[in-house]
């Protein structure tokens, strides 16, 4: 597989959903100029829409002690910007429908896990920049969506053994996509958001995470708070003491608490843990 043949993949995807083009308008000027309640009438106005956002954020791992059954209910609960993630995400999987099942997941537990990497930003980095934690919350929840695009490639080829072999024994996913792809899950997630017309900042962000790019200080800061979300949440790893640490070898070198990161992520997991445990 090249890069031409991703790239020729990427553009092969339909256009998203008309509600999901509508939000994207509706945010098109930022979130803070987004209309609450012209925000819930239109994704109100698709049923099916409605319905799949509801059992998303319906799940032990949020830890609510009461149903949500109302779109108002989780805009004022979860706040527009993990809103406007989750309906983007939800849309972007109708095209890209995938088990996951080479990174030895399921479906529900890749998504699960992709919420988990949300819960970490918020929890850790709103302690530093709630706005910018905000901002960046609904990108962590699509950031590892490229990995779908890869998988549809590689699940069919000749070659899925041998790189199954190489995913289990890697220290790092990213330079071993980049041995094989010449790009990242991350830089594809990116093009896809191109393909979209999402967020500008979102894409070069995206691409910044595993490639070199032009960029000003808060640019480099926001690609290095997603390379700790990524070490500490993966496909391998969820939060693994060695995870962990090596996430934290990335907040010190940003000049930040590592201690309080540390601390949050083990809160985090503990939840997680506990979740999971319901499930049983």
């Amino acid at each position: 597989m090249t890069f031409k043949n991703l790239v020729a993949s990427i553009e092969s995807l339909p256009p998203l959903s008309d509600v999901a083009i509508s939000i994207q308008r509706l945010f098109a000027n930022g979130a803070y100029n987004v209309n609450t309640r012209e925000l819930v009438k239109t994704i109100e106005s698709d049923a099916i829409l409605t319905a799949n956002i509801l059992k998303m954020i319906n799940v032990p791992h949020y830890g609510l002690s009461y149903k949500i059954s109302s779109i108002s209910q989780a805009v004022a609960l979860f706040g527009i910007n993990t809103i406007y993630g989750v309906v983007l995400k939800y849309a972007i999987n109708e095209h890209l429908r995938s088990d996951t099942g080479i990174y030895g997941l399921s479906g529900s537990s890749f998504n699960e896990m992709c919420h988990l990497q949300r819960n970490l930003i918020l929890r850790w980095y709103s302690r530093i920049n709630i706005r910018d934690a905000q901002f960046l919350a609904p990108l962590v929840l699509m950031m590892e969506t490229g990995k779908l695009i890869l998988e549809q490639e590689i699940k069919y080829s000749d070659y899925l053994q041998e790189y199954l072999s190489g995913l289990y024994q890697c220290e790092d996913i990213e330079e071993y996509e980049k041995e094989l792809f010449e790009t990242t899950s991350f830089y594809v997630s990116a093009l896809l958001f191109e393909h979209w017309n999402l967020e500008p900042l979102y894409i070069d962000i995206l691409k910044g995470i595993d490639f070199e790019q032009d960029g000003d200080f808060k640019m480099k800061e926001y690609e290095n708070v997603l390379k700790v979300i990524k070490t500490a949440i993966n496909v391998k790893e969820i939060l693994s003491d060695k995870s962990i640490k090596k996430a934290s070898e990335i907040v010190k070198k940003m000049g930040m608490d590592v201690s309080d990161f540390e601390e949050i992520a083990y809160r985090v997991k503990e939840s997680y843990v506990a979740a999971k445990e319901l499930e049983v």
